[in-house]
């Protein structure tokens, strides 16, 4: 056999081995993401805004995506829903969502996710929401693009209904004309009272802009807004900055999504109102059973309401365990640097540890690890050989050459 066909043979095989690894999915997962990068193409450089992320999402469950402003939580996040604009774009990896590669999807098809199995809540509610639309509307009009046909079924309910009372109402207006004369008037009152009541309390006409008001005031008592007729008709810079989180979260959960993404929802607020936006998503996550993408870079929330953590840094996932591994045995130095970070009143003596160091420039990222000019357990092997993902305990991965077998025995950088 000629060596160049066995060569492209080869190539073949290993092209699809890597295809294959790619498209894999375990069925208890709701999300997987596979060496995920999204560059944006600047005329300063190419920016690596999100370079070999992979991480997973089990089933009604909290996930917290960590880290410092400009990391890149939330080009995932938009990655995530194909939301990217130019110049940026998804240059590698898969995301399986429920078994399907979002990124295979075409641009009409992608657009049935969003907003209804996917759904994003963004930190600044203001410049989200519409400002000379009523709140009413924006919601309802969620529930118009993706349960269209779940109104239609109500409105054909209703038109049923409707003709059924009005059968009804026309054989007892019959019954009375006819009978008239033979009826007491005991008997003749009773049957008048009987048809008011019925016309009283007839199914109104309504169409499908007036069921989805209707659901869009039902969605709004859910988290938390007592007077949803009034909060409906008003305007977003009418309500304060609690009341449109509240709103935004009731978008987000208005067609029971499977997945929602929250960035950095709480940021804006005050810190009493923070603390009532968190209660309230993790009453909504156990009523509605959605699986949360919680990004924020304040670990108190992520204590608070995550189940398991992603810890990121320049790009890169490196650490990814439960929360209350995480926080009680902390393994890369960039996570334990965010942990002394956090003020305490045990530390209220104690000088807090500071990560020394800036934030590296993503077009111009260090070689290696990406944390190595910042760290102080720095190898020598740091800036040259980039760490893979090593399990250090169960489901407890970490990104580091401290933790790697292979460079133990590496000397300490001088």
């Amino acid at each position: 056999m000629d060596t160049s066909v066995k060569k492209k043979t080869s190539v073949e095989a290993d092209e699809k081995n890597q295809t294959d690894s790619v498209i894999t999915w375990n069925s208890e997962n709701l999300l997987e993401i596979k060496n995920l990068k999204t560059n944006f193409y600047t005329e300063e450089g190419i920016v690596k805004a999100v370079d070999g992320v992979s991480f997973d999402m089990s089933r009604n469950e909290i996930l917290g995506l960590v880290g410092e402003t400009g990391c890149g939580k939330s080009v995932t996040a938009l990655s995530i829903l194909r939301l990217v604009r130019p110049p940026g774009k998804i240059i590698d990896g898969s995301i399986m969502f429920d078994g399907v590669n979002l990124l295979d999807l075409t641009e009409g098809q992608m657009r049935e996710y969003r907003g209804k199995d996917i759904t994003m809540i963004f930190q600044d509610p203001l410049n989200s929401l519409n400002p000379i639309l009523q709140v009413g509307r924006q919601i309802a009009e969620v529930f118009l693009l993706h349960q269209k046909e779940e109104l239609e079924e109500i409105l054909e309910n209703r038109k049923l209904d409707r003709n059924k009372e009005k059968q009804e109402i026309k054989a007892l207006e019959e019954e009375l004309k006819t009978k008239k004369t033979r009826l007491t008037k005991e008997e003749e009152k009773e049957l008048e009272a009987e048809i008011k009541k019925l016309k009283e309390n007839r199914t109104k006409k309504s169409n499908l802009k007036d069921i989805a008001w209707e659901k869009s005031e039902v969605i709004i008592k859910e988290v938390g807004i007592a007077d949803a007729k009034g909060i409906l008709k008003r305007y977003p810079h009418e309500l304060s900055g609690g009341m449109r989180q509240r709103v935004m979260i009731s978008m987000g959960l208005s067609c029971n999504p499977k997945l929602l993404i929250a960035d950095e929802p709480t940021t804006a607020l005050d810190v009493t109102i923070q603390a009532q936006i968190l209660d309230l998503m993790k009453v909504l996550k156990k009523k509605f059973s959605t699986s949360i993408l919680m990004i924020t870079h304040d670990l108190g929330v992520i204590a608070e309401l995550c189940d398991r953590v992603a810890v990121m840094y320049s790009g890169t996932i490196v650490e990814y365990a439960s929360a209350e591994n995480l926080f009680n045995n902390p393994h890369h130095p960039y996570t334990k640097g965010l942990i002394g970070s956090i003020p305490s009143i045990e530390k209220k003596d104690q000088d807090l540890l500071t990560i020394r160091g800036m934030v590296p420039n993503l077009i111009y990222p260090p070689s290696g690890c990406r944390f190595h000019p910042r760290c102080d357990y720095r190898l020598e092997t740091c800036d040259k050989v980039r760490p893979t993902s090593i399990e250090v305990g169960d489901n407890h991965f970490v990104a580091c050459h401290l933790f790697d077998p292979k460079y133990k025995n590496s000397p300490k950088y001088q």
